[in-house]
């Protein structure tokens, strides 16, 4: 007997046939109106769903599913889950916590090397027939601050301490004194004692902007902004007008608020690297990921604890 499994993303479409291998019948549904559509024809049958942090699933949704057991994130976040909902109906939550956090931190120091010596704006200007220098800081030696300094935030730190020599320092929801770096006890202090700011914190309520005007303000107009979080992290509007007022030097973006739809006033600034949200989409980071949703499924169907639960 297989397992019926809702999947609302689509960056695990290669994996269908493994899944199928595993006992699972999978209902593909990677867009809106796939996924309402799945949901109505397969109410009756579902018990798993696989989504991701941005993508979520919604109360009336597990509402809709009688046989729903189990809701997996693909990655490490999990805030438009309905934690609450799921708790209440005992459905096991579960997420991906440092199966991408190396992808994750490889491209968070390209957007910072990218953004920081102009690379997408050189590129683009040798292809129109130029022949002339960009100019932009070097990193070595700069000092670098973190917001979250979770299995994503160690790696980025490590990259920035031991490849470039940046003096590291960070903000966490609690001070993690065995790794050496500086701490700080908010965010606008980290900003104004960093030349890069890159923001590693989970999404939620918890974090909505929590890099805003003033944070904008002490990092400076010599400083770079880089998120690899979640756009709601960050105040767009507020990031909007230090960077076209040169109150801040450029930024790297791999998550905007309300993407996929970007703001038309950021794409046409010439000091922004934006990427479509990849950041953790490397073929290992993947493979990686689906193997911990595997193990953690079939933790789930043959009775077991699963590796990876949600904390709550």
């Amino acid at each position: 007997m297989t397992i019926p499994l809702l999947i609302l993303i689509e960056s695990v479409q290669d994996y269908l046939p493994a899944f199928e291998a595993r006992g699972f019948r999978a209902i593909y549904a990677p867009t809106a109106e796939a996924r309402t559509r799945a949901i109505r024809e397969h109410a009756a049958d579902i018990r798993i769903v696989l989504t991701r942090g941005a993508t979520g699933f919604r109360a009336d949704e597990m509402a809709a599913l009688p046989k729903l057991e189990m809701v997996c994130s693909l990655g490490v976040g999990y805030e438009n889950i309905d934690i609450v909902a799921a708790r209440a109906r005992g459905i096991v939550v579960t997420n991906g916590p440092g199966a991408n956090a190396v992808a994750v931190a490889d491209h968070a120091m390209a957007l910072l090397l990218g953004a920081a010596r102009r690379l997408p704006q050189a590129d683009a200007w040798v292809r129109q027939g130029h022949w002339s220098g960009f100019m932009g800081p070097q990193i070595t030696g700069k000092r670098l601050g973190i917001l979250g300094l979770g299995t994503i935030g160690l790696e980025i730190a490590r990259r920035g301490a031991n490849g470039f020599g940046m003096q590291v320092g960070y903000y966490n929801r609690r001070a993690r004194p065995e790794t050496g770096y500086a701490y700080f006890d908010n965010p606008r202090a980290l900003a104004a004692a960093s030349d890069f700011l890159v923001v590693a914190t989970p999404g939620g309520a918890d974090t909505r902007h929590l890099v805003d005007a003033q944070v904008l303000e002490a990092l400076g107009p010599g400083g770079y902004l880089v998120n690899i979080a979640r756009g709601s992290v960050v105040d767009t509007q507020a990031l909007i007008g230090a960077l076209e007022a040169g109150r801040l030097a450029g930024a790297g973006l791999d998550v905007v608020e309300g993407e996929p739809e970007i703001p038309d006033a950021l794409k046409r600034l010439d000091n922004v690297v934006l990427t479509p949200h990849s950041a953790g989409r490397s073929p290992e980071a993947v493979d990686a990921t689906v193997a911990l949703f595997l193990d953690n499924a079939a933790a789930h169907f043959a009775g077991k604890p699963v590796l990876t639960p949600v904390p709550g």
